[in-house]
């Protein structure tokens, strides 16, 4: 008897496992200074300071600012603001109103992301079968509502419903995230719900916590990856692999 006819529901993480960034962060911040006429930041220093700057804002304001009812675009313009002056570049309003708006719209859209090949079928794949498909996210309001329609990963075809950090208040790896999941999915039990990511921290271990089965992909070969192994996880390179593995007869946990 394969996995898959013991679960009801399979949820999924989306940066890393079903989307990807395009580039590096420097050429969106670049392409935003060239636009108002500025040279490049330095790649380096501003992904440094943008590091920085997010760990910042994600700590004092979690959530993309939910508790503190903060606009998601300030929380942003903060961010970006910060992640400028950490690099070294302090413009005045005017033209840093200007790079921001560049820079917010960019990533508001499909522009800076690529959708794995694996990703879609595998999701129709799932629901085929009958079963619930959540998607599990750090992510704010427009991953739901602009970002992923934008990459062809809609709600109703690929996916039933979604848990998102900045329309919940909560995050992973707070295990509380999973336990929304499962209520939203109809109230399953943690032992039917698979949760598919690719972060030991944040996806396989919180997951586990609450009881769910839980898996890792390593898409992009990660020494960690080992680690991950030895500690008991399932590992896979990609989606596919997952597939099959799901489908055996001989696939256990």
């Amino acid at each position: 008897m394969s996995i898959m006819s013991k679960l009801r529901c399979i949820t999924l993480d989306v940066t890393g496992t079903l989307i990807a960034y395009k580039g590096d962060l420097g050429d969106y911040y670049c392409m935003a200074a060239k636009s108002v006429g500025l040279p490049c930041p330095d790649y380096k220093r501003m992904h440094e300071g943008f590091k920085l700057a997010y760990t910042d804002m994600a700590k004092k304001h979690p959530c993309f600012g939910h508790a503190a009812k903060m606009p998601n675009i300030v929380w942003w313009k903060t961010c970006v603001r910060d992640s400028f002056i950490r690099a070294g570049y302090d413009y005045d309003e005017e033209t840093f109103e200007k790079i921001f708006r560049r820079i917010y719209a960019s990533f508001g859209s499909s522009a800076p992301y690529r959708v794995f090949p694996d990703s879609q079928p595998f999701m129709r794949w799932v629901r085929q079968k009958g079963l619930k498909v959540g998607l599990v996210s750090n992510s704010e309001y427009r991953y739901q509502d602009v970002i992923l329609p934008a990459l062809g990963i809609n709600q109703g075809s690929e996916w039933d419903f979604g848990v998102f950090s900045g329309l919940e208040g909560v995050e992973k790896p707070n295990p509380k995230i999973y336990e929304i999941a499962l209520e939203r999915a109809g109230n399953f039990a943690p032992e039917e719900t698979l949760h598919i990511g690719d972060s030991m921290r944040k996806d396989y271990v919180p997951a586990k916590s609450i009881g769910m089965h839980a898996l890792l992909l390593d898409r992009f070969k990660t020494p960690d990856a080992e680690e991950w192994k030895k500690s008991g996880a399932v590992v896979f390179p990609d989606l596919l692999t997952t597939r099959e593995w799901l489908s055996s007869d001989k696939s256990s946990w």
